[in-house]
């Protein structure tokens, strides 16, 4: 009998050496750096790094410089490795390195141990160390082996065994995996100390925690951190989502990008080319200019010329028929002569003269270059701009990508939708919306696929809504003073009613046990008020609002109160206390504000004239225009809401838009 304790004891602190040790060669020898699983086909690096051939390859596309340089540079110490064959295609780079044998001996050998053991499973671990195969019958958890009746029996009265639990081998796969104590070897982990937030099992507790204040158990614990994991699973998968969505969009963007580009090359070829051919038709009109006036001149000195080659024609014949009387013997000639002269004959170039003055004559042609005002109007000439538009500090562009209709199939009549939130119940998005003029509030989510929805009807109209809870929200009827209770399951559940002296329309929660309304009291007066959970008054505060019918809490505590009438967003301290007020004027007026809401890094959103969503700074300072319905569209908007993982909703009167910033 003590031979076999001694054995069972041997083979268990064998085994369970055996298997930190197989677990540690694995991980420390065996497992690429890159996908963290055991190699395939491993090859080894210049600088003696080992890494999967296909990982190999897959990293060398990610680094255009090792293709140009034609080397492979190391993942981990970015040495690098000269390719044999660069010439040959880059696909074939990694299998020109030379494969790791040791390493791939390790490999089959460890494969083949765990072949063997994955056969011997069910046959008890301990007798096959005796050299004997025995039926495996419970499974210890915590000693990992597999034990026949007969070695479970030495293992329920060996000392050191007695408080392991055993279970069947079909269930082995679901026994909790014990943890033992680093210090403490035969001690599990099963506290925790939160304020030095470490593990603990109940010798470290006494020894080392005994001043701690809070010390609890990792059992308590349980459900805190399945609620942690699954809002942090649902964090990864929403921006799982919100990642997969835009590289959709900025794909499509990569897409049209070559066009958009073509295009404006077109653009901008066409307009040089319209400049050219305006500049040609300068060139066209100021040559003809300067032909007809050439033309002109050369007519009016051939004009001339003839003329003149005329006078002197006539003046040679009054020249020789002066000699001739002068000569003559007959002093009729003389005479003759004379009285020609006398009597104006030869009075011609006079006459020209006087009508060349009235005329206007072609004295010369200059061609006169106003160069410098030339080259300054190319200089000025705008064909237009390249217009980039960088991210800033400011919130990126909203794409729409999701319309939710807000009908129903048992709606009496169109909706009216006042007010949205969403909320994220069991994995699913859930955007819940007041129906005024169907008396009802309404769920709206996806589930598998499909659309649904959730319709509760309720005895007045609803307007405000605000979350309570992770699945409550509350709900305000302004003309029957009642605030309800709802969960959400992502279906709606009406929990409790309350009266309230006063009708609100707009709810902010602001902790478990207040929340603020605004709204109208019994005599017609705008009112802020700070209530109880019971709809008791705390106190009431002086905002000077005439129709605060939209409200909500910034990242400091303080209250957002949207004015419809005044036109104005308030930021108060819940003592009232006006912190500031954005109320502009002149052109950028208000022409009503409604929805508000707060982004994650503190940006405010405003619901502006019912077609357009505006960007305010955390103090109240106006930043852009972010978002504007399209036209043609005959919806309005009335309410916003940004979720905290980056989607913003818009509520218009029958649906809500979904986008994200891109």
């Amino acid at each position: 009998m003590y031979e076999c304790q001694y054995v069972l004891k041997s083979v268990i602190i064998v085994r369970m050496a055996t298997a930190g040790l197989e677990r540690k060669v694995k991980d420390d020898f065996l497992t690429c750096s890159i996908c963290f699983e055991m190699y395939t086909d491993p090859c080894t690096l210049r600088c003696d790094h080992t890494f999967c051939r296909k990982c190999i390859t897959s990293y060398i596309d990610t680094r255009p410089d090792a293709v140009q340089s034609k080397t492979i540079p190391c993942p981990c110490c970015r040495q690098n490795t000269k390719v044999p064959n660069p010439s040959r295609p880059v696909e074939e780079w990694a299998g020109q390195i030379k494969a790791s044998i040791v390493i791939q001996g390790l490999i089959d050998t460890y494969r083949s141990e765990v072949d063997v053991q994955e056969t011997s499973s069910t046959c008890c671990m301990i007798c096959q160390q005796l050299g004997e195969t025995t039926p495996g019958a419970l499974w210890c958890a915590e000693c990992e082996v597999v034990l026949c009746d007969k070695c479970v029996k030495i293992h329920q009265i060996t000392p050191i065994l007695l408080n392991h639990d055993l279970c069947d081998l079909s269930s082995r796969s679901k026994v909790k995996r014990r943890i033992t104590c680093t210090e403490h070897k035969s001690n599990s982990v099963e506290f925790h100390c939160k304020d030095c937030r470490k593990a603990a099992c109940q010798t470290c507790c006494i020894i080392y925690h005994r001043a701690c204040k809070t010390v609890v158990t990792i059992e308590s614990m349980k459900p805190g951190m399945k609620a942690a994991l699954i809002e942090k699973k649902l964090g990864m998968e929403t921006r799982l989502k919100v990642k997969s969505k835009k590289v959709d969009i900025r794909n499509e963007k990569l897409k049209s990008n070559s066009r958009i580009t073509k295009s404006a090359v077109q653009n901008i070829r066409l307009l040089c080319q319209s400049a050219i051919n305006k500049i040609k038709q300068k060139e066209t009109q100021l040559l003809d200019e300067l032909n007809t006036i050439s033309q002109t001149y050369a007519d009016q000195l051939q004009a001339d010329v003839k003329l003149e080659e005329n006078e002197m024609q006539m003046y040679r014949q009054h020249c020789e028929s002066i000699d001739q009387a002068l000569v003559s013997d007959c002093e009729m000639d003389l005479y003759d002569a004379y009285q020609a002269w006398e009597s104006g004959a030869v009075e011609m170039e006079d006459v020209r003269d006087t009508e060349a003055a009235d005329a206007r004559i072609i004295d010369d042609i200059r061609f006169i270059p106003n160069t410098f005002r030339v080259l300054e109007t190319l200089d000025k000439l705008q064909f237009g701009k390249i217009d980039v538009t960088y991210q800033g500090t400011c919130l990126l562009s909203p794409v729409l990508v999701d319309t939710i209709d807000g009908r129903v199939t048992d709606d009496e009549v169109s909706p009216d939708l006042k007010c949205i939130t969403v909320l994220t119940v069991d994995d699913i998005q859930t955007c819940v919306v007041t129906d005024f003029s169907n008396n009802c509030l309404k769920s709206l989510y996806t589930r598998d696929n499909h659309r649904c929805h959730s319709k509760l009807p309720l005895d007045d109209s609803p307007y405000g809504i605000t979350q309570l809870k992770q699945k409550q929200v509350m709900v305000a009827f302004p003309h029957s003073n009642q605030i309800v209770t709802v969960e959400v399951t992502p279906d709606l559940v009406l929990l409790s009613t309350i009266l309230t002296s006063n009708s609100y329309y707009s709810l902010a929660v602001l902790d478990l046990s207040s929340l603020a309304a605004g709204g109208k009291d019994c005599d017609g007066y705008d009112i802020v008020e700070i209530l109880d959970m019971s709809g008791h008054v705390l106190r009431s505060i002086n905002a000077h609002n005439d129709a605060p019918w939209h409200m909500g809490v910034n990242m400091k505590g303080n209250l957002l109160v949207s004015d419809w009438l005044k036109k104005s967003v308030t930021c108060l301290t819940l003592e009232g206390d006006v912190v500031w007020r954005y109320a502009p004027t002149g052109d950028s007026v208000l022409r009503s504000a409604a929805g508000i809401t707060t982004t994650t890094k503190g940006d405010i959103l405003l619901v502006e004239s019912r077609f357009k969503v505006i960007q305010l700074t955390e103090t109240g300072e106006f930043v852009r225009e972010m978002l504007t319905l399209e036209d043609g569209d005959e919806a309005r908007m009335c309410d916003v809401f940004c979720e905290k993982y980056g989607f913003l909703f818009v509520c218009t009167d029958t649906e809500v838009k979904e986008y994200i910033f891109v």
